[in-house]
């Protein structure tokens, strides 16, 4: 099902410079500047950690290459939805776009809205109750969902305004880290003997806080309809945004390396705070409370500003609310539908849930991810048989680099599994309840013809 032509259409206003923006814009939020120490502690040494967060890079990069040709094959409005319909069922899609709603998109920005809130006493030095916090956090929420609704150069000049400030910010990070070089505040990579563990265990088990640092490259995706030529910008902002994103987590823990040690680094939770008030001082603390509110609110504005599509385009095809579907005539933009995923954050930020939900997102992400790179399959075998012109982009070494995404990223949820069964058993049960939902809607939009 489809609006008819004579009603408002989202409209193509973004560029290839949008789409890498929000491609690190999905991707970049408060992960890196806590991370580096969980993996400092599994694996141990200072070249394990780099190669843990190149192997990360690595596996990334293809999942960004596989979108890109997915991009350019199928530049279709919905982006991961639209290739799970078509490749799949309906009902695949709608569970992927009803955990957006409900766990990656509403509790990533819940998440995030209440970070910023619990860094503004770092920043302004006024502490704040559980109740003021919890109610800037939602006002940010609504805030950011208002700008989106106002059109999409307007949602997308703000994601990426917070994006450019995050890149010089980050950038600052690693500058003053190899201030450190040299000085008496360096510390050499530790070649001290490690207690006896399994390196290879140890590995598989860094690249999960790894992955999940590395996750979200796939929101760009949803923004096709309103994308210049999606076939060609869509491939090259996820090419270029993940590679952007690869260089600047391989410096932040070089720095971190570096500046703390092996050893430093596996015994602190704030990394990237330590690095900059050993070389600052006090000061430095503020200074990097500064960045990750910048950071969390830069992740908001993506989620808000990308995930909608989805769910108007879930509501287009006749499968969700209808009025999810409606394109304001001085917007251009589904304003219902952006309005919902505040909502759902904003309630998200109220119920204190969003830790509980952020243990499910990198197991729901990665599922579909495989399908993904399933579906990367599946069109290729059909543009095949009818003969389909070669796309803008083609993923290097098809089939086997993408047969290696989709095992690592379901590895990654069997690992996610075992180690928290119940918080996944839980994530899985959210996504199931979406096949019942999508069928009631079917029954519905059946009824109406």
């Amino acid at each position: 099902m489809t609006e008819p032509s004579d009603r408002p259409q989202l409209l193509r206003r973004l560029g290839a410079r949008d789409a890498s923006l929000i491609v690190m814009g999905g991707i970049i939020g408060s992960g890196i500047f806590v991370n580096p120490s969980r993996v400092a502690r599994m694996v141990h040494t200072g070249p394990l950690v780099m190669l843990a967060w190149s192997l990360g890079g690595a596996i990334a990069l293809i999942g960004a290459g596989i979108f890109a040709e997915l991009a350019a094959r199928r530049p279709n409005d919905g982006g991961v939805y639209a290739y799970l319909r078509d490749a799949f069922h309906p009902a695949v899609a709608f569970c992927y776009g009803w955990t957006l709603l409900l766990i990656s998109q509403g509790g990533g920005a819940a998440a995030s809205a209440v970070t910023f809130a619990f860094y503004l006493p770092a920043i302004t030095g006024i502490q704040l109750s559980h109740p003021v916090a919890t109610a800037i956090a939602v006002g940010v929420i609504g805030l950011f969902t208002l700008v989106n609704c106002l059109g999409v150069r307007q949602g997308t000049n703000a994601q990426n305004t917070f994006m450019i400030a995050k890149l010089i910010a980050i950038a600052g990070v690693v500058a003053i880290g190899l201030f450190a070089v040299g000085s008496a505040l360096a510390h050499p990579l530790s070649n001290a003997p490690a207690p006896p563990f399994n390196p290879v265990v140890a590995m598989g088990l860094a690249l999960v806080p790894v992955m999940f640092a590395y996750s979200g490259w796939q929101t760009s995706s949803f923004m096709s309809a309103e994308l210049r030529e999606p076939h060609k910008t869509l491939a090259r902002g996820m090419i270029y945004g993940v590679l952007g994103v690869v260089v600047l987590y391989l410096a932040v823990n070089l720095v971190c390396l570096i500046a703390l040690g092996q050893d430093g680094l596996a015994r602190t939770d704030t990394p990237a705070s330590d690095v900059v008030r050993a070389v600052l001082g006090p000061i430095g603390g503020r200074i990097m409370a500064t960045i990750v509110a910048l950071s969390t609110l830069g992740f908001i504005t993506n989620q808000i500003l990308t995930a909608p599509r989805v769910y108007y385009q879930m509501a287009a095809d006749g499968t969700f609310f209808k009025a999810l579907a409606r394109i304001d005539p001085r917007t251009h933009v589904p304003v219902i539908a952006i309005a919902v995923q505040g909502v759902a954050a904003m309630l998200i930020a109220l119920s204190g849930k969003y830790d509980l939900i952020l243990n499910w997102v990198t197991s729901i992400d990665y599922i579909f991810f495989g399908f993904a790179a399933l579906a990367l399959v599946v069109f290729r075998r059909r543009d095949a048989l009818i003969g389909a012109p070669k796309p803008f982009f083609t993923m290097p070494l098809h089939p086997w680099s993408t047969i290696t995404f989709l095992l690592v990223a379901w590895a990654i949820v069997l690992d996610v599994l075992v180690k928290s069964t119940s918080a996944t058993l839980i994530g899985f049960v959210v996504l199931l309840t979406g096949i019942p939902v999508y069928y009631a809607f079917r029954r519905k939009a059946e009824r109406t013809l």
